[in-house]
Protein backbone atom coordinates (compact mmCIF):
# COMPACT_ATOMS: atom_id res chain seq x y z
CA UNK A 1 0.00 0.00 0.00
CA UNK A 2 0.98 3.58 -0.67
CA UNK A 3 1.18 4.50 2.72
CA UNK A 4 3.36 1.60 3.73
CA UNK A 5 5.90 2.88 1.93
CA UNK A 6 9.79 3.07 3.68
CA UNK A 7 10.58 6.30 1.36
CA UNK A 8 9.93 9.99 2.74
CA UNK A 9 6.94 12.35 1.32
CA UNK A 10 9.20 14.97 0.73
CA UNK A 11 11.16 12.82 -1.91
CA UNK A 12 7.42 11.73 -3.50
CA UNK A 13 5.70 15.24 -3.35
CA UNK A 14 9.34 17.25 -5.38
CA UNK A 15 7.99 14.83 -8.19
CA UNK A 16 5.75 17.83 -9.30
CA UNK A 17 6.47 20.68 -7.23
CA UNK A 18 6.63 24.09 -8.65
CA UNK A 19 7.16 27.87 -7.53
CA UNK A 20 3.86 28.74 -6.60
CA UNK A 21 3.56 25.34 -3.87
CA UNK A 22 6.79 26.72 -2.77
CA UNK A 23 5.67 30.02 -1.72
CA UNK A 24 2.49 28.44 0.00
CA UNK A 25 4.76 26.49 2.17
CA UNK A 26 7.02 29.92 2.64
CA UNK A 27 4.31 31.62 3.83
CA UNK A 28 2.88 28.74 5.89
CA UNK A 29 6.32 28.14 7.47
CA UNK A 30 6.65 31.46 8.88
CA UNK A 31 3.72 31.63 10.50
CA UNK A 32 4.21 28.09 12.24
CA UNK A 33 7.50 29.48 13.07
CA UNK A 34 5.78 32.44 15.32
CA UNK A 35 3.72 30.28 16.71
CA UNK A 36 6.11 27.77 17.30
CA UNK A 37 8.36 30.30 19.19
CA UNK A 38 6.21 30.67 22.45
CA UNK A 39 5.07 27.30 22.92
CA UNK A 40 8.51 25.87 22.49
CA UNK A 41 9.46 28.19 25.10
CA UNK A 42 6.40 27.82 27.54
CA UNK A 43 6.88 24.03 26.64
CA UNK A 44 10.35 23.75 27.58
CA UNK A 45 9.79 25.45 30.73
CA UNK A 46 6.98 23.19 31.80
CA UNK A 47 9.40 20.60 30.83
CA UNK A 48 11.81 21.75 33.74
CA UNK A 49 14.79 22.62 30.95
CA UNK A 50 15.89 26.19 29.51
CA UNK A 51 13.91 28.00 27.21
CA UNK A 52 16.34 27.83 24.48
CA UNK A 53 16.11 23.95 24.37
CA UNK A 54 12.91 24.34 23.62
CA UNK A 55 13.89 26.35 20.56
CA UNK A 56 16.86 23.36 19.87
CA UNK A 57 14.13 20.70 19.63
CA UNK A 58 11.66 22.54 17.10
CA UNK A 59 14.89 23.53 14.96
CA UNK A 60 16.54 20.24 15.08
CA UNK A 61 13.55 18.00 15.53
CA UNK A 62 11.19 20.07 13.13
CA UNK A 63 13.47 19.75 10.71
CA UNK A 64 14.91 16.11 10.31
CA UNK A 65 11.20 14.83 11.22
CA UNK A 66 10.02 17.02 7.93
CA UNK A 67 12.79 15.76 5.98
CA UNK A 68 12.61 12.17 6.36
CA UNK A 69 8.71 11.51 7.54
CA UNK A 70 5.84 9.83 6.15
CA UNK A 71 3.71 13.16 6.41
CA UNK A 72 2.81 15.84 3.68
CA UNK A 73 2.05 18.46 6.13
CA UNK A 74 3.53 17.36 9.99
CA UNK A 75 5.12 20.43 12.25
CA UNK A 76 7.38 18.39 14.66
CA UNK A 77 8.55 19.92 17.82
CA UNK A 78 8.02 19.65 21.98
CA UNK A 79 4.60 18.86 22.66
CA UNK A 80 2.99 19.27 25.74
CA UNK A 81 2.44 15.23 26.18
CA UNK A 82 5.88 15.08 26.93
CA UNK A 83 6.20 18.06 29.35
CA UNK A 84 5.68 16.04 32.55
CA UNK A 85 7.36 13.25 31.43
CA UNK A 86 10.97 15.01 30.77
CA UNK A 87 10.50 17.43 33.99
CA UNK A 88 10.39 13.56 36.31
CA UNK A 89 13.26 12.39 34.06
CA UNK A 90 15.31 15.34 34.62
CA UNK A 91 14.26 15.59 38.22
CA UNK A 92 15.44 12.03 39.02
CA UNK A 93 17.90 11.18 36.53
CA UNK A 94 19.36 14.70 35.03
CA UNK A 95 19.81 15.92 31.68
CA UNK A 96 22.37 13.00 30.44
CA UNK A 97 19.69 10.73 31.62
CA UNK A 98 17.15 12.63 29.47
CA UNK A 99 19.42 12.44 26.69
CA UNK A 100 20.54 8.97 26.98
CA UNK A 101 16.39 8.24 27.13
CA UNK A 102 15.60 10.26 24.37
CA UNK A 103 17.77 8.67 22.10
CA UNK A 104 16.90 5.06 23.20
CA UNK A 105 13.32 6.07 22.21
CA UNK A 106 14.56 7.08 18.77
CA UNK A 107 16.43 3.72 17.94
CA UNK A 108 13.25 1.77 19.12
CA UNK A 109 11.00 4.45 16.76
CA UNK A 110 13.28 3.73 14.24
CA UNK A 111 13.18 -0.41 14.39
CA UNK A 112 9.10 -0.20 15.19
CA UNK A 113 9.08 1.93 11.58
CA UNK A 114 11.72 -0.72 10.02
CA UNK A 115 9.73 -3.61 11.41
CA UNK A 116 6.41 -1.97 9.96
CA UNK A 117 4.38 -1.48 13.48
CA UNK A 118 2.88 1.75 12.56
CA UNK A 119 -0.66 -0.38 12.80
CA UNK A 120 -0.34 -1.57 15.79
CA UNK A 121 -0.80 1.77 17.41
CA UNK A 122 -5.01 0.82 16.65
CA UNK A 123 -4.65 -1.19 18.98
CA UNK A 124 -4.29 1.14 21.79
CA UNK A 125 -7.78 1.49 22.85
CA UNK A 126 -9.56 5.50 22.00
CA UNK A 127 -10.36 5.41 26.10
CA UNK A 128 -6.71 5.27 27.37
CA UNK A 129 -5.54 7.73 24.62
CA UNK A 130 -8.27 10.20 26.08
CA UNK A 131 -7.96 9.64 29.29
CA UNK A 132 -3.88 10.03 29.40
CA UNK A 133 -4.06 13.16 27.11
CA UNK A 134 -6.66 14.56 29.27
CA UNK A 135 -4.65 14.12 32.67
CA UNK A 136 -1.42 15.30 30.89
CA UNK A 137 -3.42 18.34 30.60
CA UNK A 138 -4.91 18.48 34.16
CA UNK A 139 -1.15 18.05 35.10
CA UNK A 140 0.46 20.61 33.22
CA UNK A 141 -2.39 22.89 34.55
CA UNK A 142 -1.65 22.34 37.90
CA UNK A 143 2.27 22.60 37.41
CA UNK A 144 1.59 26.42 36.28
CA UNK A 145 -0.78 27.54 38.75
CA UNK A 146 2.32 28.59 40.89
CA UNK A 147 3.60 30.84 38.12
CA UNK A 148 0.09 32.26 37.43
CA UNK A 149 -0.48 32.97 40.97
CA UNK A 150 3.31 34.19 41.84
CA UNK A 151 3.44 32.01 44.69
CA UNK A 152 6.54 31.65 45.76
CA UNK A 153 8.06 27.84 47.25
CA UNK A 154 10.71 27.71 50.26
CA UNK A 155 14.62 25.97 49.15
CA UNK A 156 14.10 22.49 48.83
CA UNK A 157 10.48 22.29 47.90
CA UNK A 158 9.76 18.74 46.44
CA UNK A 159 7.67 19.27 43.52
CA UNK A 160 8.13 16.40 41.33
CA UNK A 161 4.82 14.59 41.16
CA UNK A 162 1.21 16.41 40.53
CA UNK A 163 0.30 15.47 44.68
CA UNK A 164 3.38 17.46 45.94
CA UNK A 165 2.28 20.35 43.31
CA UNK A 166 -0.68 20.78 44.81
CA UNK A 167 0.43 20.43 48.52
CA UNK A 168 3.54 22.84 47.93
CA UNK A 169 0.74 25.17 46.11
CA UNK A 170 -1.86 25.01 49.04
CA UNK A 171 1.20 25.31 51.82
CA UNK A 172 2.55 28.78 50.24
CA UNK A 173 -0.84 30.50 49.21
CA UNK A 174 0.12 33.15 51.44
CA UNK A 175 2.77 34.45 48.82
CA UNK A 176 0.16 35.14 46.38
CA UNK A 177 1.80 38.23 44.14
CA UNK A 178 -1.55 40.00 43.19
CA UNK A 179 0.61 41.76 40.41
CA UNK A 180 1.71 38.62 38.64
CA UNK A 181 -2.06 37.18 39.00
CA UNK A 182 -2.96 40.13 37.21
CA UNK A 183 -0.43 40.13 34.16
CA UNK A 184 -1.50 36.45 34.11
CA UNK A 185 -5.45 37.12 33.93
CA UNK A 186 -4.55 39.69 31.68
CA UNK A 187 -2.58 37.15 28.91
CA UNK A 188 -5.06 34.16 29.35
CA UNK A 189 -7.88 37.23 28.68
CA UNK A 190 -6.10 37.71 25.09
CA UNK A 191 -5.51 34.21 24.72
CA UNK A 192 -8.91 32.85 24.42
CA UNK A 193 -10.61 36.24 23.21
CA UNK A 194 -7.63 36.97 20.17
CA UNK A 195 -8.88 34.07 18.03
CA UNK A 196 -12.20 35.83 17.75
CA UNK A 197 -10.85 38.83 16.78
CA UNK A 198 -8.47 37.37 14.25
CA UNK A 199 -6.47 33.88 13.50
CA UNK A 200 -3.60 35.61 11.22
CA UNK A 201 -1.62 36.77 14.44
CA UNK A 202 -1.26 33.96 16.84
CA UNK A 203 -2.65 35.10 20.31
CA UNK A 204 0.20 33.86 22.27
CA UNK A 205 2.35 36.03 20.86
CA UNK A 206 -0.22 39.29 21.27
CA UNK A 207 -0.05 37.93 24.65
CA UNK A 208 3.73 37.76 24.75
CA UNK A 209 4.09 41.29 24.07
CA UNK A 210 1.73 42.73 26.38
CA UNK A 211 2.78 40.77 29.73
CA UNK A 212 6.25 42.06 28.34
CA UNK A 213 5.19 45.67 28.46
CA UNK A 214 2.87 45.52 31.15
CA UNK A 215 5.64 44.20 33.10
CA UNK A 216 8.37 46.90 31.98
CA UNK A 217 6.22 50.14 31.70
CA UNK A 218 4.56 49.68 35.15
CA UNK A 219 7.25 48.33 36.66
CA UNK A 220 5.62 45.55 38.32
CA UNK A 221 7.03 42.80 40.57
CA UNK A 222 6.89 40.17 38.44
CA UNK A 223 9.29 37.07 38.02
CA UNK A 224 10.97 36.97 33.97
CA UNK A 225 12.15 34.13 32.49
CA UNK A 226 15.57 35.68 32.64
CA UNK A 227 15.08 36.51 36.75
CA UNK A 228 14.90 32.39 36.61
CA UNK A 229 17.46 31.11 33.64
CA UNK A 230 20.19 32.10 31.69
CA UNK A 231 19.29 32.83 28.32
CA UNK A 232 21.56 31.53 25.14
CA UNK A 233 21.19 32.56 21.87
CA UNK A 234 23.74 29.94 20.37
CA UNK A 235 23.68 27.58 17.70
CA UNK A 236 22.42 23.89 19.00
CA UNK A 237 26.08 21.89 19.91
CA UNK A 238 26.40 18.22 20.03
CA UNK A 239 26.61 16.89 23.01
CA UNK A 240 27.10 13.20 23.61
CA UNK A 241 26.02 11.38 27.21
CA UNK A 242 27.93 9.80 29.34
CA UNK A 243 27.22 5.94 28.30
CA UNK A 244 27.39 3.69 31.45
CA UNK A 245 26.08 -0.22 31.10
CA UNK A 246 24.36 0.90 34.45
CA UNK A 247 22.79 3.96 32.68
CA UNK A 248 21.91 2.35 29.95
CA UNK A 249 19.52 -0.10 32.31
CA UNK A 250 18.05 2.60 33.99
CA UNK A 251 17.08 4.77 30.65
CA UNK A 252 15.80 1.92 28.88
CA UNK A 253 12.13 2.18 30.65
CA UNK A 254 11.88 5.96 30.26
CA UNK A 255 13.20 5.43 26.31
CA UNK A 256 10.02 3.20 25.93
CA UNK A 257 7.79 5.24 27.53
CA UNK A 258 9.09 8.31 25.18
CA UNK A 259 8.80 6.26 22.27
CA UNK A 260 5.41 5.22 22.77
CA UNK A 261 3.91 8.14 23.28
CA UNK A 262 5.67 9.56 20.48
CA UNK A 263 4.48 6.86 17.80
CA UNK A 264 1.04 7.78 19.45
CA UNK A 265 1.22 11.44 19.02
CA UNK A 266 2.86 11.33 15.86
CA UNK A 267 0.15 9.03 14.15
CA UNK A 268 -2.41 10.70 15.80
CA UNK A 269 -1.59 13.58 14.42
CA UNK A 270 -1.19 12.42 10.92
CA UNK A 271 -4.55 10.68 10.91
CA UNK A 272 -5.99 14.50 11.88
CA UNK A 273 -3.91 15.65 9.21
CA UNK A 274 -5.31 13.35 6.47
CA UNK A 275 -8.79 14.40 7.04
CA UNK A 276 -7.88 17.78 6.98
CA UNK A 277 -6.35 17.70 3.25
CA UNK A 278 -7.90 14.68 1.98
CA UNK A 279 -4.17 12.38 2.15
CA UNK A 280 -2.63 9.36 3.24
CA UNK A 281 0.83 9.25 5.52
CA UNK A 282 3.25 6.78 5.37
CA UNK A 283 3.09 5.33 9.42
CA UNK A 284 5.91 3.29 9.18
CA UNK A 285 8.18 6.08 7.41
CA UNK A 286 6.78 8.48 9.83
CA UNK A 287 7.76 6.53 12.98
CA UNK A 288 11.34 6.03 11.59
CA UNK A 289 11.39 10.12 10.96
CA UNK A 290 10.28 10.38 14.56
CA UNK A 291 12.89 8.25 15.85
CA UNK A 292 15.98 10.65 13.43
CA UNK A 293 14.48 13.35 14.76
CA UNK A 294 14.36 12.45 18.81
CA UNK A 295 17.95 11.06 18.33
CA UNK A 296 18.94 14.22 16.40
CA UNK A 297 17.38 16.36 19.38
CA UNK A 298 19.00 14.48 22.04
CA UNK A 299 22.27 15.20 20.68
CA UNK A 300 21.80 18.81 20.20
CA UNK A 301 20.49 19.88 23.33
CA UNK A 302 17.10 18.95 22.79
CA UNK A 303 14.19 17.32 24.54
CA UNK A 304 11.90 13.96 23.37
CA UNK A 305 10.12 15.67 20.07
CA UNK A 306 6.92 14.42 18.41
CA UNK A 307 4.08 15.52 15.92
CA UNK A 308 2.08 18.27 17.31
CA UNK A 309 -1.10 18.49 16.41
CA UNK A 310 -2.18 22.12 16.85
CA UNK A 311 0.88 23.51 14.69
CA UNK A 312 0.03 21.07 12.01
CA UNK A 313 -3.08 22.30 11.36
CA UNK A 314 -1.74 25.91 11.30
CA UNK A 315 0.14 24.48 8.41
CA UNK A 316 -2.57 22.83 6.60
CA UNK A 317 -4.71 26.42 7.26
CA UNK A 318 -2.61 28.85 6.34
CA UNK A 319 -1.36 26.66 2.76
CA UNK A 320 1.23 24.30 3.43
CA UNK A 321 0.98 21.32 1.57
CA UNK A 322 4.59 19.72 1.74
CA UNK A 323 7.49 19.25 4.07
CA UNK A 324 9.37 21.77 2.96
CA UNK A 325 7.08 24.00 5.15
CA UNK A 326 8.22 22.28 7.97
CA UNK A 327 11.81 23.04 6.73
CA UNK A 328 11.40 26.56 6.46
CA UNK A 329 9.53 26.18 9.98
CA UNK A 330 13.11 25.25 11.22
CA UNK A 331 14.83 27.61 9.49
CA UNK A 332 12.83 30.88 10.84
CA UNK A 333 13.36 28.94 14.38
CA UNK A 334 16.99 29.16 13.81
CA UNK A 335 16.86 33.28 13.00
CA UNK A 336 14.74 33.82 15.83
CA UNK A 337 17.39 32.03 17.95
CA UNK A 338 19.98 34.03 16.95
CA UNK A 339 18.49 37.96 16.58
CA UNK A 340 15.61 37.81 18.87
CA UNK A 341 16.41 35.01 21.93
CA UNK A 342 17.51 37.47 24.57
CA UNK A 343 14.90 39.50 24.56
CA UNK A 344 12.65 35.90 25.53
CA UNK A 345 14.30 37.47 28.98
CA UNK A 346 11.82 39.83 29.33
CA UNK A 347 8.97 36.81 28.77
CA UNK A 348 6.83 37.40 32.57
CA UNK A 349 6.69 33.40 34.08
CA UNK A 350 2.55 34.15 34.48
CA UNK A 351 2.14 35.18 31.04
CA UNK A 352 3.76 31.45 30.62
CA UNK A 353 1.36 30.15 32.65
CA UNK A 354 -1.09 31.76 30.35
CA UNK A 355 0.24 30.39 27.87
CA UNK A 356 0.24 26.74 29.30
CA UNK A 357 -3.18 26.60 30.70
CA UNK A 358 -4.50 27.54 27.26
CA UNK A 359 -2.49 24.61 25.98
CA UNK A 360 -3.83 22.76 28.53
CA UNK A 361 -7.71 23.16 27.70
CA UNK A 362 -7.21 22.39 24.06
CA UNK A 363 -5.80 19.03 24.63
CA UNK A 364 -7.86 17.88 27.34
CA UNK A 365 -10.11 17.27 25.40
CA UNK A 366 -12.92 17.50 28.41
CA UNK A 367 -16.19 17.41 25.80
CA UNK A 368 -15.02 14.18 24.55
CA UNK A 369 -14.11 12.87 27.61
CA UNK A 370 -17.60 13.65 29.16
CA UNK A 371 -19.53 12.66 25.94
CA UNK A 372 -17.72 8.85 26.77
CA UNK A 373 -19.01 9.05 30.23
CA UNK A 374 -21.90 9.43 29.33
CA UNK A 375 -22.49 7.24 26.24
CA UNK A 376 -19.95 4.36 26.41
CA UNK A 377 -20.52 0.99 27.86
CA UNK A 378 -19.49 0.91 31.52
CA UNK A 379 -16.24 -1.32 31.05
CA UNK A 380 -15.07 1.27 28.61
CA UNK A 381 -15.88 4.21 31.04
CA UNK A 382 -13.81 2.47 33.57
CA UNK A 383 -10.82 2.45 31.56
CA UNK A 384 -10.94 6.07 30.73
CA UNK A 385 -11.46 7.29 34.67
CA UNK A 386 -8.67 5.07 35.76
CA UNK A 387 -5.92 5.94 33.00
CA UNK A 388 -6.83 10.28 34.20
CA UNK A 389 -6.66 8.98 37.57
CA UNK A 390 -3.61 7.76 37.52
CA UNK A 391 -1.89 9.88 34.96
CA UNK A 392 -2.74 12.43 37.43
CA UNK A 393 -2.17 11.27 40.59
CA UNK A 394 1.34 8.66 39.33
CA UNK A 395 2.43 8.82 35.77
CA UNK A 396 1.81 8.10 32.57
CA UNK A 397 4.05 4.84 32.63
CA UNK A 398 1.54 3.59 35.09
CA UNK A 399 -1.84 4.87 33.36
CA UNK A 400 -0.97 3.40 30.19
CA UNK A 401 0.23 0.08 31.85
CA UNK A 402 -2.96 -0.21 34.37
CA UNK A 403 -5.34 0.84 31.81
CA UNK A 404 -4.12 -1.34 28.64
CA UNK A 405 -4.55 -4.35 31.41
CA UNK A 406 -8.18 -3.48 32.42
CA UNK A 407 -8.48 -3.13 28.64
CA UNK A 408 -8.07 -6.38 27.89
CA UNK A 409 -9.31 -8.46 30.72
CA UNK A 410 -12.53 -6.31 30.31
CA UNK A 411 -12.48 -6.67 26.48
CA UNK A 412 -11.96 -10.28 27.23
CA UNK A 413 -14.84 -10.58 29.77
CA UNK A 414 -17.20 -9.35 26.42
CA UNK A 415 -15.90 -11.42 24.42
CA UNK A 416 -16.53 -14.36 26.70
CA UNK A 417 -20.06 -12.98 27.30
CA UNK A 418 -20.94 -13.10 23.59
CA UNK A 419 -19.44 -16.71 23.26
CA UNK A 420 -21.21 -19.58 23.58
CA UNK A 421 -21.90 -23.21 22.93
CA UNK A 422 -25.46 -24.05 22.51
CA UNK A 423 -26.78 -27.65 21.70
CA UNK A 424 -29.43 -27.84 18.93
CA UNK A 425 -33.03 -28.49 20.18
CA UNK A 426 -35.41 -31.36 18.77
CA UNK A 427 -38.60 -30.78 17.57
CA UNK A 428 -41.10 -33.53 16.78
CA UNK A 429 -42.16 -32.75 13.04
CA UNK A 430 -46.14 -33.89 13.62
CA UNK A 431 -45.75 -31.23 17.15
CA UNK A 432 -44.29 -27.98 14.74
CA UNK A 433 -45.86 -28.64 11.31
CA UNK A 434 -44.68 -25.11 10.18
CA UNK A 435 -40.80 -25.63 11.16
CA UNK A 436 -40.07 -26.05 7.22
CA UNK A 437 -36.51 -24.13 7.32
CA UNK A 438 -35.48 -27.15 10.49
CA UNK A 439 -32.95 -29.29 9.49
CA UNK A 440 -33.55 -33.53 9.91
CA UNK A 441 -31.33 -33.93 12.10
CA UNK A 442 -30.79 -38.60 12.60
CA UNK A 443 -31.83 -39.55 16.91
CA UNK A 444 -27.90 -40.83 16.78
CA UNK A 445 -26.99 -37.36 15.57
CA UNK A 446 -26.44 -34.54 18.53
CA UNK A 447 -25.60 -31.05 17.05
CA UNK A 448 -23.82 -28.03 19.17
CA UNK A 449 -23.23 -24.63 17.60
CA UNK A 450 -20.30 -22.28 18.84
CA UNK A 451 -20.72 -18.90 18.10
CA UNK A 452 -17.84 -16.43 19.18
CA UNK A 453 -14.05 -16.75 19.54
CA UNK A 454 -12.95 -19.75 21.53
CA UNK A 455 -10.07 -18.31 23.62
CA UNK A 456 -8.88 -19.17 27.27
CA UNK A 457 -11.62 -16.82 28.53
CA UNK A 458 -14.51 -19.28 27.99
CA UNK A 459 -12.95 -22.66 26.30
CA UNK A 460 -13.77 -23.92 29.73
CA UNK A 461 -17.36 -23.99 28.02
CA UNK A 462 -16.36 -26.88 25.95
CA UNK A 463 -16.64 -29.21 28.81
CA UNK A 464 -20.16 -28.72 29.49
CA UNK A 465 -21.03 -30.74 26.04
CA UNK A 466 -23.15 -33.85 26.72
CA UNK A 467 -24.62 -36.04 24.56
CA UNK A 468 -27.17 -39.36 25.25
CA UNK A 469 -26.55 -43.19 25.76
CA UNK A 470 -27.81 -43.65 21.94
CA UNK A 471 -25.28 -40.72 20.26
CA UNK A 472 -23.10 -42.05 17.75
CA UNK A 473 -21.87 -38.69 16.22
CA UNK A 474 -21.43 -35.69 17.88
CA UNK A 475 -21.47 -33.15 15.17
CA UNK A 476 -19.61 -29.49 16.35
CA UNK A 477 -20.84 -26.55 13.93
CA UNK A 478 -18.18 -23.99 13.95
CA UNK A 479 -19.15 -21.17 11.42
CA UNK A 480 -19.16 -18.19 13.51
CA UNK A 481 -15.94 -19.33 15.59
CA UNK A 482 -13.26 -16.33 13.72
CA UNK A 483 -10.44 -17.57 15.91
CA UNK A 484 -9.25 -20.31 18.25
CA UNK A 485 -6.21 -20.48 20.88
CA UNK A 486 -4.17 -23.00 22.88
CA UNK A 487 -6.14 -23.56 25.68
CA UNK A 488 -9.85 -23.96 23.34
CA UNK A 489 -7.88 -26.49 21.60
CA UNK A 490 -6.76 -28.08 25.30
CA UNK A 491 -10.43 -28.41 25.72
CA UNK A 492 -11.03 -29.25 22.06
CA UNK A 493 -8.57 -32.49 22.87
CA UNK A 494 -10.39 -33.18 25.89
CA UNK A 495 -13.96 -33.26 24.21
CA UNK A 496 -12.50 -36.03 21.42
CA UNK A 497 -11.11 -38.16 24.31
CA UNK A 498 -14.75 -38.05 25.79
CA UNK A 499 -16.03 -38.76 22.87
CA UNK A 500 -13.80 -41.66 22.10
CA UNK A 501 -14.45 -43.01 25.75
CA UNK A 502 -17.83 -43.68 24.84
CA UNK A 503 -17.47 -44.39 20.84
CA UNK A 504 -18.75 -41.48 19.84
CA UNK A 505 -17.40 -40.23 16.81
CA UNK A 506 -16.86 -36.14 16.18
CA UNK A 507 -17.36 -34.28 13.04
CA UNK A 508 -16.81 -30.37 12.60
CA UNK A 509 -19.01 -28.26 10.34
CA UNK A 510 -17.88 -25.26 8.61
CA UNK A 511 -14.70 -24.64 10.72
CA UNK A 512 -12.80 -21.02 9.83
CA UNK A 513 -9.33 -20.41 8.37
CA UNK A 514 -7.64 -19.73 11.80
CA UNK A 515 -9.09 -22.26 13.88
CA UNK A 516 -8.52 -25.06 11.09
CA UNK A 517 -5.12 -24.13 10.70
CA UNK A 518 -4.57 -24.21 14.90
CA UNK A 519 -6.30 -27.62 14.81
CA UNK A 520 -4.39 -28.50 11.60
CA UNK A 521 -0.56 -27.07 13.40
CA UNK A 522 -1.42 -29.39 16.60
CA UNK A 523 -2.11 -32.78 14.72
CA UNK A 524 -6.39 -32.30 16.22
CA UNK A 525 -7.13 -32.82 12.08
CA UNK A 526 -5.17 -35.94 11.12
CA UNK A 527 -6.41 -37.31 14.81
CA UNK A 528 -9.89 -36.72 14.21
CA UNK A 529 -9.71 -37.30 10.35
CA UNK A 530 -9.49 -34.80 7.57
CA UNK A 531 -13.00 -36.90 6.40
CA UNK A 532 -14.79 -35.83 9.50
CA UNK A 533 -14.57 -31.94 8.57
CA UNK A 534 -17.20 -30.87 6.62
CA UNK A 535 -17.61 -27.87 4.91
CA UNK A 536 -21.45 -27.63 5.37
CA UNK A 537 -23.97 -28.64 8.00
CA UNK A 538 -26.13 -30.34 5.56
CA UNK A 539 -23.09 -32.10 4.26
CA UNK A 540 -22.02 -32.86 8.29
CA UNK A 541 -25.40 -34.09 8.64
CA UNK A 542 -25.08 -36.84 5.89
CA UNK A 543 -22.17 -37.56 6.90
CA UNK A 544 -23.24 -37.97 10.20
CA UNK A 545 -26.14 -40.56 8.89
CA UNK A 546 -23.89 -42.22 6.50
CA UNK A 547 -21.79 -42.83 9.88
CA UNK A 548 -24.61 -43.74 11.78
CA UNK A 549 -25.70 -46.17 9.47
CA UNK A 550 -22.04 -48.23 9.51
CA UNK A 551 -22.00 -48.10 13.25
CA UNK A 552 -25.71 -50.55 12.96
CA UNK A 553 -24.16 -52.49 10.35
CA UNK A 554 -21.05 -53.40 12.37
Amino acid sequence: MKQDKLKPMLFSVLKNYDGKKFLSDVIAGVIVAIIALPLSIALALASGVGPEQGIYTAIIAGFLISFFGGSRVQIAGPTAAFATIVAGIIATKGMDGLILATIIAGMILVLMGLFRLGGLIKFIPYTITTGFTAGIAVTIAIGQVKDFLGLSFPEGTVTIETLDKIKAVIFNIKTFNWQAFVVGAVCLAILIIWPHITEKIPGSLIAVIVGVLMVKLLKMDVNTIGDLYTISNKLPAFHAPAVTFAGIKDAIPDGFTIAILAAIESLLSCVVADSMINSHHRSNMELIAQGIGNVGSALFGGIPATGAIARTAANIKNGGRSPIAGIVHSIVLVLVLVLLMPYAALIPMPTIAAILFMVAYNMCQWRTFVHLCKTAPKSDIIVLVVTFVLTVAFDLVVAIEIGMLIACVLFMKRMSEVSGIQGWKYYDPDEDPDGIDLKKVPKHVRVYEITGPMFFGDADQLAGVSFKDFTKVLIIRMRGVPALDATAMHYMEGLYDRCKEKGIQLVFSHVNEQPYKTMEKSGFVDLVGKDNFRVHIDDALDWASKLGSETKEN
